[in-house]
């Protein structure tokens, strides 16, 4: 008999191209991918995957039933958001994701308040800079940076996110500022890699500098943060995270239409559950302060 569940572990595998990395994604362990890899290769006769030096690539059998998998996981996400959706009880667990520069510098204040408001609610946060899908269930509610390109979401935006360059007070008495935007070749500077790599002011820093002196790279906002305030470099940073730190200077501004915006998110289908819609107009009503927090402003 075919166990529906085994889909999850060929999915994985399909999309992370090993088991390791797969066990990663689904948190457990390596054998026990393998074990219901093959126990769904059993039941469907066949082999999914193929084991090669750089990984784990799909058969043409693999290839044909991944977009069954995938129809199955569509089916399965829809199901359990229909239950969701069903609920009518102001209580429980409402999932939030948002990248880890969030959290302490924009949702502490409010979400103090939202727990004093609806004290039988608990926030969980899934902390990462990757996408997180709302349509699976990965989360309820996201706050999410960037063009949303989901456009069966809900969303309300929240702020464009001015990001500048920045150096620490050491860096510019040692090493001065840059007068224009061409002059970053001539200093050291801390890269982005990963998906912070791919936004609009990143591949603006880069342009503008491609011969620089690259000290550093990070694929964090929160590790960033610390380097450039150590003084090996020039760093691009959102203007909210930079905003009292005392020991940074900004010494370029971004041209205002590179300008990030962020966006609070919800799936449709969960938009009128009672737990998540407490938090999400909550939220909706704090746009005010969170968009002063995310220009640097002290919030009213």
């Amino acid at each position: 008999m075919l166990d529906w569940n085994d889909l999850r572990y060929f999915l994985a595998v399909a999309r992370e191209g090993s088991t390791l990395a797969a066990a990663r994604a689904l948190n457990v362990n390596q054998s026990t991918v393998q074990r219901r890899l093959a126990a769904l290769e059993e039941a469907v006769g066949g082999k999914l995957v193929e084991r090669h030096p750089a990984g784990y690539r799909l058969s043409d059998l693999g290839q044909t039933m991944l977009g069954h998998a995938e129809g199955v996981e569509s089916a399965v996400a829809a199901f359990e958001r229909a239950v969701k959706s069903s609920e009518t009880e102001l209580a429980g667990t409402v999932r939030v994701t948002c990248a880890e520069s969030e959290v302490n510098r924009l949702l502490s204040a409010p979400l103090d308040r939202f727990r004093a408001k609806y004290p039988d609610l608990r926030v969980e946060f899934v902390i990462t800079n990757k996408f997180v899908d709302l349509a699976k269930g990965e989360a309820d509610i996201a706050l999410r940076g960037g063009v949303v390109r989901d456009n069966a979401l809900i969303g309300r935006k929240i702020a464009d996110v001015p990001w500048n360059v920045y150096a620490s007070r050491a860096y510019v008495e040692r090493c001065g500022k840059p007068a224009r935007p061409e002059d970053i070749a001539h200093h050291a500077t801390i890269a982005y890699v990963g998906q912070l790599a791919e936004i609009a002011p990143a591949r603006w820093f880069r342009s503008r500098a491609p011969e620089s002196t690259v000290v550093a790279q990070s694929s964090s906002l929160l590790g960033t943060l610390p380097a450039v305030k150590s003084g090996i470099g020039l760093a691009l940073l959102p203007q909210h995270l930079a905003a009292g730190e005392d020991d940074l200077v900004q010494v370029l501004a971004l041209p205002p239409e590179l300008a990030e915006p962020i966006t609070l998110l919800v799936h449709p289908d969960l938009r009128n559950t009672p737990r998540v819609r407490a938090l999400f107009d909550f939220l909706v009503g704090e746009i005010g302060n969170l968009r002063a927090l995310l220009s640097g402003r002290a919030p009213e």
